[in-house]
């Protein structure tokens, strides 16, 4: 895509996630010859157009309708200092805002691909926003390698990337990992991964499936794959996947061990019915990488012939428990349980070493949190299996606000029992 188009997508996509506002935030690109293709200053972000996007050419001059950002010093100022960065992000999200008026540069290693995608992180002191002087501040932090995306004192993030979905992709993940720690907070402490157990994450990705040639997609196939791509588009717009991180997958053929699922190496926003991976007598078709966690949705549906979906993905008030350990007491309200039953939560590392093990488990449970990695939900139909990650994250959602009114009042085991025998809960 030519880089307006680009920057409207993008810009697009924060304002929609709720990650800026009308006035905030600015996006660039640098394109090969130099020039800074660049948001304008004062036009409203929910209604941009392609012809709203400003030319900043390599000599000054500006080419398009309005003013240019009136960040556009910072912008030059870390294109300057990383040659290798052609795309900027600079926005307000609120839980990196929350950071920034902290002073508080956030631990990335909540979860495993969270600081695979982010990194170390910078802080820049505070300047005068559209000021030389906060370029030179924010700059200075781009100088060391390790940082693509600096905190701003006072102000918010400013992130880089090789391009724009790297870019983006950065920062969605940026604000996910920082939502999650204040919410994790709430119920209690944080627990963070050490250097080995983030490393693991990229040890087990998969490298060596083995692939069949040939390949065959009847209707009904293709029918599962376009039902695929229209829940893992809901569950983004809802906020219950982010571009890195999603895996949906389905059984399907006359195999009952056959199934498919999404792409290892796909933005999930992105995702068309064509990327989806299928997965037959335990190879993949050529040309594709499925999900990292293939393996254990290959065992599930193996061991459960009950199971004909799952999704796995990290939505924020779900994460909130997976990090601080705190349980996810479902006994809340009666759909709640009635959905879900208890929902038992297992150590980070388990679903990379013991596959047989997790997939015993859901033969008695629905859902099952993973420590610093995931939530795994499953169900008979597609449909079913989406509805109880909502249902498990709204209750998660009520959890971590009930959190900061008062002690947690569960439903009594007398009152469960009365739930099991209402709705013949087995």
């Amino acid at each position: 895509m030519h880089p307006v188009e680009q920057i409207n997508v993008i810009i697009g996509r924060i304002y929609k996630s709720g990650m800026t506002t009308t006035s905030g935030g600015n996006v660039s690109i640098r394109d090969k010859n130099g020039d800074i293709w660049i948001t304008p200053s004062g036009v409203d972000k929910g209604s941009l157009t392609v012809k709203d996007i400003m030319q900043v050419k390599r000599d000054g001059t500006l080419i398009g309708p309005h003013k240019p950002s009136s960040e556009l010093p910072f912008h030059k100022a870390i294109y300057e200092a990383r040659p290798e960065l052609t795309a900027i992000i600079h926005a307000h999200p609120p839980a990196l805002v929350a950071f920034s008026i902290a002073g508080v540069v956030p631990d990335t290693k909540i979860v495993p691909q969270a600081h695979h995608i982010c990194g170390d992180i910078g802080f820049a002191p505070y300047g005068t926003p559209g000021s030389e002087e906060l370029g030179e501040k924010i700059a200075h932090e781009f100088k060391d390698k390790r940082y693509k995306a600096v905190i701003m004192e006072n102000h918010g993030v400013v992130l880089g990337g090789t391009d724009m979905m790297d870019a983006y992709q950065r920062f969605e993940t940026l604000e996910f990992c920082c939502r999650t720690i204040v919410n994790a907070k709430r119920l209690g402490n944080v627990n963070y991964l050490s250097d080995e157990q983030v490393s693991q994450y990229v040890h087990h990705l998969p490298t060596n499936v083995s692939h069949f040639m040939d390949i065959e997609h009847p209707s009904g196939e293709r029918a599962i794959r376009t039902d695929m791509v229209n829940i893992i588009r809901r569950a983004c717009d809802q906020g219950l996947m982010i571009s890195t991180y999603g895996t949906v997958s389905v059984r399907w053929g006359d195999n009952n061990n056959d199934f498919l699922i999404t792409p290892s190496n796909i933005a999930r926003w992105d995702i068309v019915p064509s990327d989806i991976v299928q997965i037959k007598n335990g190879m993949a078709e050529a040309g594709k990488t499925p999900s990292r966690s293939v393996a254990l949705h290959q065992r599930i549906y193996q061991l459960n012939p009950q199971i004909n979906s799952i999704i796995c993905t990290q939505p924020v008030n779900l994460m909130a428990h997976a990090v601080s350990g705190s349980k996810f007491d479902v006994r809340t309200i009666p759909e709640s349980w009635i959905f879900l039953q208890d929902v038992p939560s297992i150590p980070f590392g388990l679903i990379y070493n013991d596959v047989d093990s997790v997939a015993k488990m859901f033969q008695n449970n629905r859902v099952i949190l993973v420590e610093n990695d995931s939530v795994f939900v499953t169900g008979d139909k597609l449909l079913n299996t989406f509805d109880y990650l909502e249902v498990a994250e709204f209750s998660a959602n009520s959890l971590v606000m009930a959190a900061s009114i008062g002690p947690l009042q569960p439903i009594s085991d007398d009152e469960i029992e009365d739930l099991r025998v209402a709705f013949n809960v087995k």
